[in-house]
């Protein structure tokens, strides 16, 4: 291995996009007299959509369903019942997921709700 003086300060890549972007310190948003927000959107965000939420976990349990059934069938035997198991593992997986990000959202909205009061 080599020492710390083997190391070469590699230059920045600079993909020219960087100089497009204005930045804004936080000194900047306190001079500000508008009532604008200092980050985010400015939008206060809407509570989630159960029913998007909904047809999401549907379309992705259709796909991991069909996906594990045609392979475990295609396998067959015991590592087709292997396939099968990880499917099923796969579809809580995914019921969870989602489930997990529509609490999330919710309280995102409850939180935004509480400190608009």
């Amino acid at each position: 291995m080599g020492s710390d003086d083997d190391r070469v300060e590699r230059p920045a890549v600079d993909d020219g996009d960087a100089e497009a972007l204005p930045t804004v310190s936080d000194a900047d948003a306190a001079a500000r007299d508008d009532a604008r927000p200092t980050s985010g959107s400015g939008t206060d965000p809407s509570p989630p959509r159960l029913g998007s939420r909904i047809l999401v976990t549907w379309i992705e349990l259709t796909v991991v369903g069909i996906t594990g059934g045609l392979l475990g069938a295609t396998v067959g035997g015991p590592p087709g019942f292997v396939i099968y198991l990880a499917t099923t593992l796969l579809t809580v997986g995914v019921i969870f997921h989602n489930v997990n990000e529509l609490v999330k959202a919710w309280l995102r909205a409850s939180q935004n709700e509480r400190a608009t009061e």
